[in-house]
């Protein structure tokens, strides 16, 4: 067990306005000192070294590097089943296979994918002519990644909003996931603007994301944070901005509090929009100007990456928006982790017939170019399909 010093943020408040957080200074390999408040020496986990060395060199080289972003393909068995009925197959899990399968094996696809979240089903699938879907991700340089959590469930107390369960048996299950050749993990949870949101749901919100962060870490899982705030509603984007800001300064405070590691974590935040329900729709720019307003105000310099959900905006939406928050420097690696982004339009031209593999798998490719050049500031919307400006939008979306 690696015993290693950690600056601990004693924040007057909850929110990273009012407490600075002085630059890591390394001393030897491991040891992480502060400059400003010290609390007392924290024990570690065993993989706090390795966690470091994988924040560097696999989240700058590899999932940070440039051009490149993360498919979502974590979609529960439930929600894929869904995705299956749209085009007539039925939910079993060879029919799941093969659709994984498909996007997993495209040929080319590291060079825009740095990578994959996995359902914990897929983790330990294999190919149907046997090779492990981490095999395949390694052959291509796509780092594997698990969703952890196990779903949104009614918050009692609240005003009828969620929380994420999940946290219990999280330790020894994501030593497991390690084991399968899993290294980062993913846990989403929901804030709601219809709801209020309460104070409760924000609390629980962060705090869940700061306990699985930690846990994660403990067992050489790199995480990534994900609060996602909901687009539904029909309020401004002010609204939206004023709500991301609250949230996110709970998150980085419940992060603080727990002892992780900001250099050795991934955010996936919502891009701030318009509630899907807003009468008028903002443009690419003003969305990146929010979007980054409310980020540079509330997110350190020390995370290596933010890599952006989707949403249910539409392919084409999400990125025009990517593209505009990259059209000048940031502190952190911009991108994108999208799943229905980036799936939409393989989906439909697969329609479940092996004779449309290939076709489905250039159509992948197509949208992942297409957002490598977005993350790069270099993307032109000009020549995009109708299907790719067709909005996803589901109110009160969960997987």
């Amino acid at each position: 067990m690696a015993c290693v010093s950690f600056a601990k943020l004693n924040a007057p408040s909850s929110s990273w306005i009012g407490g600075q957080q002085s630059l890591p200074q390394r001393s030897g390999s491991s040891a992480w000192l502060a400059t400003r408040r010290v609390s007392l020496p924290i024990r570690a986990g065993a993989y706090t070294d390795e966690l470091i060395k994988t924040a560097v060199s696999v989240f700058f080289k590899t999932i940070a590097s440039p051009g490149r972003g993360i498919l979502a393909i974590d979609e529960s068995n439930a929600t894929c089943g869904k995705r299956l009925s749209s085009i007539g197959l039925d939910n079993t899990e060879p029919n799941r296979q093969a659709y994984r399968q498909l996007l997993l094996t495209t040929p080319g696809l590291g060079e825009y994918i740095s990578g994959a979240i996995l359902f914990e089903e897929t983790l330990y699938q294999s190919t149907t002519d046997g090779k492990k879907f981490v095999d395949v991700l390694h052959d291509q340089k796509i780092v594997p990644g698990i969703k952890v959590d196990k779903g949104l469930v009614p918050l009692p107390g609240s005003n009828n909003e969620s929380w994420c369960q999940g946290l219990d048996g999280l330790s020894s299950r994501s030593a497991e996931y390690y084991k399968q050749g899993a290294r980062f993990a993913k846990w989403r949870t929901v804030v709601s603007i219809p709801c209020g949101p309460s104070a409760l749901a924000v609390k629980e919100a962060a705090w869940g994301l700061a306990r699985y962060a930690a846990i994660s870490q403990e067992n050489g899982l790199v995480p990534i944070v994900e609060p996602e705030i909901l687009l539904d509603g029909d309020h401004p984007i002010e609204r939206t901005l004023e709500v991301a800001e609250k949230a996110w300064a709970e998150v980085f405070y419940y992060l603080a509090e727990n002892n992780v590691i900001f250099e050795g974590i991934l955010l996936k935040p919502s891009m701030v929009t318009p509630g899907a329900e807003h009468k008028e729709r903002a443009n690419p720019e003003t969305i990146a100007k929010y979007t980054l307003t409310m980020l540079k105000r509330r997110v350190p310099p020390a995370v290596p990456g933010i890599m952006f959900l989707s949403g249910g905006q539409s392919e084409m939406e999400a990125t025009l928006n990517l593209h505009a928050m990259n059209q000048s420097p940031n502190p952190w690696h911009v991108s994108f982790s999208y799943a229905r982004a980036l799936q939409n339009t393989v989906l439909k031209t697969w329609q479940g017939r092996p004779e449309n593999v290939e076709a489905a798998q250039k159509a992948l490719l197509v949208r992942a170019k297409a957002n490598s050049l977005a993350q790069l500031g270099k993307y032109s919307a000009e020549g995009e399909s109708e299907e790719a400006k067709k909005g996803m939008f589901v109110k009160g979306y969960t997987y």
